[in-house]
């Protein structure tokens, strides 16, 4: 290597160290670091050595993902997570020094991050079912002196039973159910942290084995990949226009027929306010899992801007809160108000069809409901039971049924 070669690859390892500090005291000041053994993975390992292609300042942003793989559609496949979320899953997991681990999802950063936990007593098991993925994991790994990751490549509905029990079991892509073998393979008291979309809503949950049911410990808001292969579950789309104009989203089934909404979009746009209020920067992802839980029709709305005329207003095109009930639909929506506690967001409801007024009372009644009972709580629990279980053994408000699984979300009473 000639000089010059040799004071660039030191000035790029200052700024990468600079950066990777900076992440560090960003992640720990979002409250989603805590632990001193995962934030000393976080200072070893190189991220921006698995993320290339990306500069420095996206590799070290804590809150950005790095996308690695796309497909013939532009659609992202594969990624190295944000680190906000690596941080949180590691704690979620209580990954410690001597555990076996199965990572679901590879890349190579994240492995390495657990190897760097778990300590040479413990074990590493990292899968994803494209090959490209796992090929490129395994040779960055072995770059950097992680040659005791096991790499394989298959179906994580089987997940892999000859490295079995494990302690812990980390999904790094969005899962719509919980295979069989995931509860099977870990121990009595292990936990699995999985990114469980419910209801069409994604968090990354941590759960707790005891027997052959999952009991959650926490929940977090979360974004990812979905899940290719067995586990792999798509969306159903209702279009009350007949156009991808406004779609609305159904993780399960299509409450109704669609042909109910035809007129829908016809009729004038119904508007109530609930006066329930909150801060410009204040989260109510407990809001959306409670109308997700009251709301039988509960769905989400996204807009097409190219083919957007105005017959709804959501202030988040991509993303909405909605609901169907028979010939009707409503979303929830916002306005800012100017208050002596400063600038706040009140909550509304717009709702179009010939049941508009009693549909949108309906929404704004449950988010009055939200405010006066769960704001502010630690929000729902979630339990996760065999599919054959039946009725009298679950508890909850909202039973969710699945392929594998039956999922129960139980809210804290007062």
């Amino acid at each position: 290597m000639d000089s010059a070669s040799n004071v660039s690859s030191q000035d790029t390892s200052r700024d990468a160290e600079t950066l990777r500090e900076k992440m560090i005291v960003d992640l720990k000041e979002a409250g989603d670091l805590t632990d001193p053994v995962v934030e000393a993975a976080f200072r070893k390992v190189p991220r921006h050595e698995f993320a290339p292609g990306a500069s420095l300042e996206k590799a070290y942003s804590w809150f950005e993902a790095v996308p690695t793989k796309t497909n013939e559609h532009g659609v992202q496949t594969s990624s190295v997570s944000a680190p906000q979320i690596q941080a949180f899953q590691l704690e979620q997991g209580h990954v410690k020094p001597g555990n076996r681990v199965l990572e679901i999802g590879s890349g190579g950063y994240n492995a390495a991050l657990i190897r760097e936990v778990v300590g040479p007593t413990g074990q590493v098991t990292t899968m994803d079912i494209d090959k490209d993925v796992t090929e490129r994991a395994e040779r960055l790994l072995k770059a950097h002196a992680y040659d005791d990751v096991r790499v394989i490549t298959g179906d994580a509905a089987a997940g892999v039973p000859d490295r079995a029990p494990f302690d812990v079991i980390l999904v790094t892509v969005g899962a719509w159910d919980i295979a069989p073998a995931w509860v099977k393979q870990l121990i009595e008291g292990g936990r699995l942290v999985v990114p469980l979309r419910v209801r069409g809503l994604t968090r990354s949950i941590a759960f707790v084995r005891h027997g052959d049911r999952l009991v959650s410990e926490s929940v977090r808001v979360c974004g990812f990949v979905p899940m290719q292969g067995a586990n792999e579950h798509h969306t159903q789309v209702l279009l009350p226009t007949g156009t991808e104009e406004i779609g609305l989203k159904f993780d399960d089934e299509v409450m109704g027929n669609p042909s109910d909404l035809d007129n829908a979009v016809k009729t004038e746009r119904f508007e109530t306010w609930t006066g329930v209020t909150m801060g410009m920067q204040e989260p109510f992802d407990s809001l959306q899992m409670w109308l997700a839980t009251r709301l039988d029709g509960f769905c989400t709305m996204a807009v097409n801007e190219d083919l957007d005329t105005g017959i709804v207003a959501p202030p988040n095109r991509w993303f909405a809160m909605a609901a169907v009930d028979g010939n009707s639909f409503g979303y929830v929506t916002w306005r800012r108000l100017e208050t002596d506690k400063g600038r706040r967001l009140e909550f509304g409801v717009h709702a179009l069809g010939p049941q508009a007024p009693e549909l949108a009372e309906t929404i704004a009644d449950h988010i009055r409901a939200w405010d006066r009972e769960q704001r502010g709580t630690d929000g729902p629990v979630f339990a996760a039971y065999p599919a054959d279980t039946p009725d009298d053994l679950l508890s909850g408000e909202r039973v969710v049924n699945k392929r594998h699984s039956r999922i129960t979300i139980s809210w804290p009473t007062a």
